[in-house]
């Protein structure tokens, strides 16, 4: 039976568990506070992952292991992602594991037309530098021989348990009570939305796959909707009426950003919102045989 280590207890890392466990695997989620996901069969353990004797220690050699970590703090990810990376790499590397990455779209920075592996990653803001050099970090390693790396990319998150970690998300509660939902940048433009249930299937399947590794994979998602089309279906999966949506740009995303040190460094991701951002996952559909799930059933999901 093989060991997996699944480093992060979010959406991503619970539905991950669940997943493998549901496999057959041993699985192990390690968080610094060892909180239980309350997924059946899964052992619960508590390290500092930017320690990676700590972490195995605590969690024991695993044949694979997940970076599904999202530092809570938005606004300090300079100073706490570098450290997270190098010790789940160092740890990876010390236990043999594959090691498979939880990434997102950040490092391409702004693009024409939708977004595919072989685009360079050309992120100019330093969110997107940062998340391109932690893969380039593991892809070095993977050239070098001395681990064997994958990273899985998917758009914004919905589906199951996001809540305020998706931009659609996190406005649904209160649309849900027929309030206003403010959105950032144009609320009309096609923009892929990821489920995270395909994300923990995808990074299963390619880190499974050796024939997969040394590269990154898009997650299988749905047809892009505008962000006032995403609401609206979530809503309309639970017999709920749209609602008003209006935009933060401009002059008003200034003004927010002058006292929200969250709204100063999405200011500086608004490129995202501001014109079609569509992620391509056609080699991810033919390499593992994953279709997203169904959007009638993602937006369920997400209502709550």
């Amino acid at each position: 039976m093989e060991r997996h280590l699944v480093v992060g207890a979010g959406p991503v890392g619970r539905r991950l568990a669940a997943h493998l466990a549901a496999a057959g695997h041993d699985v192990t989620v390690a968080t610094r506070s060892g909180r239980d996901t309350g997924v059946p069969g899964v052992r619960h353990v508590s390290a500092d992952a930017s320690d990676a004797d700590a972490l195995l220690a605590a969690a024991g050699s695993p044949d694979v292991l997940y970076n599904c970590a999202n530092p809570a703090d938005y606004t300090r990810w300079d100073a706490v992602w570098p450290p997270l990376a190098a010790g789940l790499l160092a740890a990876a590397e010390r236990s043999g594991a594959v090691y498979a990455i939880t990434g997102n779209l950040y490092p391409y920075g702004p693009v024409d037309g939708p977004m595919t592996e072989d685009l360079p990653d050309a992120a100019t803001d330093h969110k997107g530098r940062l998340r391109a050099r932690l893969w380039a970090d593991a892809l070095a390693a993977h050239d070098a021989g001395r681990v064997r790396a994958v990273e899985v990319r998917g758009s914004d998150y919905v589906g199951p348990g996001v809540g305020a970690g998706g931009h659609v998300s996190r406005v649904v509660p209160a649309a849900r009570r027929g309030r206003t939902a403010w959105m950032m940048g144009r609320s009309d433009q096609p923009h892929t939305f990821t489920d995270v249930r395909d994300v923990a299937r995808t990074l299963a399947a390619a880190a499974a796959d050796a024939g997969a590794h040394g590269r990154t994979w898009h997650v299988p998602s749905n047809p892009p909707r505008t962000q006032a089309q995403a609401l609206t279906d979530v809503l309309a999966s639970v017999d709920l009426p749209p609602v008003r949506v209006r935009t933060l740009r401009g002059p008003v995303l200034a003004t927010a950003a002058t006292v929200s040190p969250l709204m100063r460094e999405l200011r500086e991701l608004r490129y995202q919102w501001e014109r079609p951002y569509v992620l391509d996952d056609t080699a991810a559909r033919a390499r593992f045989g994953i279709a997203p799930t169904p959007w009638a059933e993602v937006c369920r999901a997400t209502a709550g």
